[in-house]
């Protein structure tokens, strides 16, 4: 990954997307409910061509809500189908050890119509989030064994099997930011706590203080695939691909040097990130020195990437440096100075720490920090170390 998906960014399955106003409106928004006792009834409803929500109550009631035209606001769909209602075609997200052929997805935990984002035609352009999409038919169907319920007000709600959650952090995407809660966003998009695991029947309690407005820096968890959601505003303040191409020759301007065999270390370009090359920099990822590729300090044969450090002795895995391309993942522009554990992705100090206490989403009831450029699981004591590079000894 890093930057782009392993088959290359294609039509609408890309690794970034952007959302621009639409030319004509094509947000819907509740209108009309049917209670109906007949399934072909409620067959009848759901094909008139209107968008509706059908919630399966049992075998012999459905409460159809129709949805009418909303000329405020622009409907965007994330999911796995290819059917044209998807905008946006999300696949499952492999960690980077493992982004080859062989391990292809058998079953994917993404849903085919995952969620829907509707933005506000007119500043401020307000985004908000709801789980489940419509199909081809223009219908969302929330069958017998979904989650569901009639609100105190009347009006009927529901969660999708794998459920969408939604992590707001706290103080936007800057310097500053922590982690907030993560929580699940309804059909109808309202905010409740996690259920027990992602698929149980019982829903979490609703949490009346939160919107499903989605703020720079949200992360938004498909169950197979986490999305990071950036405002047009927030972009305006990262460093740009521009600015990280800058670094890379700024700290290979400064000529490192491998300690051992005193050769000068230079990071790839961005466009040759997968070929190990000749002169890539290499880390012992325990204690950050950073070395050219060499073949002693194995501890022992079981252990293929435990070395040890010529420098210091300390043990530890021994990976080849890669800069993190994706610039949208930097929470500030500064020098690239931290690598992930046990990746070997390398960024600015803030942004390693900052992606390094986020707990993501993980299967049905687990969580676990990642890194941000190839989604493997983080390790070691703080999920990144400080490197430590040596100068040129002339």
């Amino acid at each position: 990954y890093n930057g782009s998906l392993p088959n290359g960014d294609r039509g609408r399955r890309k690794s970034r997307f952007a959302l621009y106003k639409r030319p004509k409106a094509n947000g819907v928004k509740p209108s009309t409910v049917h209670v109906i006792s007949t399934p072909q009834a409620s067959k009848a409803i759901s094909c008139k061509g209107q968008h509706s929500i059908s919630y399966t109550l049992s075998r012999n009631q459905t409460v159809v809500v129709e949805y009418t035209h909303d000329k405020d606001t622009d409907m965007f769909q994330v999911g796995r189908s290819t059917e044209s209602p998807i905008d946006f075609v999300v696949t499952d997200t492999i960690s980077g050890s493992q982004n080859n052929d062989e391990t292809q997805i058998t079953q994917s935990t993404i849903s085919r119509f995952a969620c829907r984002i509707v933005c506000d035609r007119s500043p401020p352009y307000t985004a908000r989030i709801f789980a489940a999409g419509f199909d081809s038919s223009k219908n969302i169907f929330l069958g017998e064994k979904a989650a569901k319920w009639k609100n105190p007000d009347g009006h009927m709600d529901g969660l999708t099997t794998n459920g969408v959650l939604v992590m707001h952090p706290k103080g936007g995407f800057t310097e500053e930011s922590k982690p907030g809660v993560w929580r699940e966003i309804s059909v109808c998009g309202d905010v409740y706590t996690l259920r027990e695991t992602r698929s149980a029947q019982q829903r979490g309690k609703l949490v009346e203080n939160e919107t499903n407005i989605l703020q720079d820096g949200s992360l938004i968890d498909l169950c197979g695939a986490t999305l990071l959601w950036r405002t047009a505003d927030g972009l305006f303040h990262t460093p740009t691909q521009k600015h990280i191409e800058a670094l890379r020759q700024e700290i290979n301007a400064a000529r490192p040097q491998c300690p051992v065999g005193l050769n000068t270390l230079a990071f790839p370009s961005i466009n040759r990130k997968d070929v190990v090359e000749e002169k890539q920099p290499w880390a012992y990822l325990s204690c950050g020195h950073v070395h050219g590729y060499h073949n002693w300090g194995h501890r022992s044969d079981t252990e293929a990437n435990e070395r040890e450090c010529p420098m210091c002795r300390t043990v530890g895995p021994y990976v080849p440096l890669w800069l993190g391309c994706e610039a949208g993942f930097y929470v500030d522009a500064g020098p690239p100075t931290h690598a992930f554990t046990p990746c070997g992705h390398v960024c600015s100090e803030k942004s390693a720490k900052y992606w390094s206490q986020i707990p993501l989403p993980h299967g049905t009831h687990a969580f676990h920090a990642a890194c941000p450029f190839c989604a493997t699981q983080l390790s070691g004591e703080h999920n990144c170390i400080k490197l430590i590079f040596q100068g040129p000894v002339d």
